[in-house]
């Protein structure tokens, strides 16, 4: 009930300033499960990409958003819930396991789940390499994957800016992928890399963004070590006082 209310209460709003448009809606089934697999340029993809969809849309969302102490923290789990975002450990191990449990059960109720193949947010704008795990639950869970390609977001809520920048938004939903032809194969890492490939595909031919064949969070890893790098030159190279004659 609460995603239903946070839904009514914002719409207007965000329709009202940013005028969000959509491409191809008609792709996205009316009933039956399905994974919707989106680019990810910003924190408010997953509050504009349920705006324009009828159904509800459940997101996997790390679970710091849910862990937040004192009336922050729960006002941050209780938004979170309510814009239909599912907490998850992403750990690795038995964590990702039960990861895929949950997702498993979202569809298998015939609910679509939102899922961001690159794992994080670009940090510059272009598309990156996708993580299996997408394929892997396509597969397992016997459902299509859906190409969604988010537009603007990036420039509306660039990372780190809380308060949006007014401009307009838009999203691309392309054909659903059928990948029934590999099922049973969920286990072999070569089909998986194969169906992820073909997912990020579309997702660059919808968005018009730059794809580099690295994960996201390579790339942002390097851009914060050459920051760091730059950061510790400048200081290296910047005139040091003499020291007065005494």
């Amino acid at each position: 009930m609460l995603y239903w209310v946070v839904k009514a209460v914002l719409t207007p709003i965000l329709r009202t300033l940013f005028r969000p448009w959509v491409e191809g809606a008609e792709h996205i089934p009316v009933e039956g499960g399905a994974i919707l697999a989106s680019n990810h340029l910003s924190f408010s993809d997953s509050i504009f990409l349920p705006l324009k969809v009828p159904r509800r849309v459940t997101f996997l969302a790390k679970a710091d958003y849910f862990t937040g102490k004192g009336i922050k923290g729960k006002l941050s789990k209780a938004f979170f819930a309510g814009v239909g975002q599912v907490p998850i450990d992403r750990s690795g191990g038995a964590a990702s396991e039960a990861a895929l449990g949950t997702a498993k059960r979202i569809l298998a109720n015939g609910n679509l789940l939102g899922l961001y193949p690159e794992g994080t947010r670009s940090p510059d704008g272009r598309l990156y390499r996708g993580k299996t795990g997408v394929a892997r639950m396509a597969l397992e869970a016997g459902v299509p994957v859906i190409p969604v390609a988010m537009v603007n977001t990036d420039v509306v809520q660039p990372t780190g800016k809380k308060i949006p920048n007014l401009g307009r938004v838009g999203i691309r939903v392309g054909a659903p992928l059928d990948f029934s032809r590999y099922a049973g194969m969920e286990g072999d890492r070569f089909v998986l890399r194969s169906i992820t490939d073909e997912i990020m595909y579309e997702l660059m031919l919808l968005s018009g963004q730059e794809y580099v064949d690295t994960y996201a969070t390579k790339a942002k890893a390097d851009i914060e070590q050459a920051r760091t790098a730059a950061s510790e030159a400048m200081v290296s190279d910047a005139p040091h006082p003499q020291r007065r004659a005494s």
